[in-house]
């Protein structure tokens, strides 16, 4: 499992530059031929399964009555052992998002809120603005570059950040004592005495 997550590392990081231009070139060839045909991902697959089992159909009734031998198919099974990791990996990762989403619904984890309300706010503007393809493809250059380029200029990237993270800083106190100082502040628990 870990030879995996590096090999991912290395890919987004460019270290595999053979396979990570493979991976960008070939969506990228794949996004054109969707926009300018007007397929589908659904209808494409589906277009391209219903051509494999005619050809495959085809070709063994075919070598039946010719009598030849039938086309080479490899066994597909899925052993026991591997549908129960998949379940159990599956299982606990919906059982860690369903903990949060509880921790939400109950008022018990204010930032974690914010941060699920942000992102999905930001997931349905960028949702209403392009198609899933589209995001999809500009998502994957995102990965395969941000972090790569990100590896290459850390120091800069660190002094500017943190330069903007002081102006933000100062913006904030200045509208602190700007606007918000001057919003009166009122106390229930005086209320409810009154």
């Amino acid at each position: 499992m870990f030879c995996l997550f590096e090999t991912v590392a290395d890919v987004v990081l460019w270290r595999q530059k053979d396979v990570t231009v493979g991976i960008l070139v070939g969506t990228l060839f794949a996004w054109v031929v969707f926009e300018i045909s007007g397929y589908t991902l659904l209808s494409l697959v589906s277009s391209v399964f219903f051509l494999l089992f005619t050809i495959l159909f085809l070709w063994a009734k075919s070598a039946a009555i010719l009598n030849r031998p039938a086309p080479p198919l490899p066994h597909l099974y899925l052993s026991e052992e591997m549908v129960n990791q998949a379940a159990c990996f599956i299982r606990s990762h919906i059982n860690m998002l369903l903990s949060v989403s509880e921790n939400i619904a109950l008022g018990k984890d204010t930032d974690m809120f914010v941060k699920v309300s942000g992102g999905l706010l930001l997931i349905s503007v960028l949702g209403s603005l392009t198609d899933f393809l589209t995001l999809g493809y500009t998502s994957l250059v995102i990965v395969l570059t941000v972090p790569a380029l990100y590896e290459k200029y850390e120091d800069r990237v660190d002094t500017y950040v943190l330069m903007a993270y002081r102006k933000l800083r100062q913006l904030h106190y200045k509208f602190d004592a700007v606007c918000v100082s001057k919003v009166p502040r009122f106390n229930l628990e005086e209320k409810k005495l009154s």
